[in-house]
């Protein structure tokens, strides 16, 4: 079966930190783009960040310089870093793979 399991999000204060993780099962992460969407209450679901199966990155405006996406082939992972978290940041973040998506993990910051 294949399936994408995000773990990793809390409620976290504005000014910190927290580390997603996505773990896949099923199929072989590393012959895929990656990429991390978020979805805020009442809003659209955008792209927060992606990884090529070559380690190439690319961020959204709002999150340069205080998230990081990479990816650990070896244990078919890709994690996205999360520093400087703002209110805004608040949202429900996913994972996907193609056509697959995760399930979410909730990420709230307060202030």
């Amino acid at each position: 079966q294949v399936q994408l399991v995000e773990t990793g999000g809390g409620l976290v204060q504005a000014g910190g930190s927290l580390r997603l993780s996505c773990a896949a099962s099923g199929i072989m992460f590393n012959m895929y783009v990656v990429k991390w969407y978020r979805q805020a209450p009442g809003k659209q679901r955008e792209l927060v960040a992606s990884i090529t199966n070559s380690g190439s990155t690319n961020y959204a405006d709002s999150v340069k310089g205080r998230l990081t996406i990479s990816r650990d082939n070896a244990k078919n992972r890709v994690y996205l870093q999360m520093n400087s978290l703002k209110v805004e940041d608040t949202a429900v973040y996913y994972c996907n793979a193609f056509a697959i998506w995760g399930q979410g993990t909730q990420v709230t910051v307060s202030s």
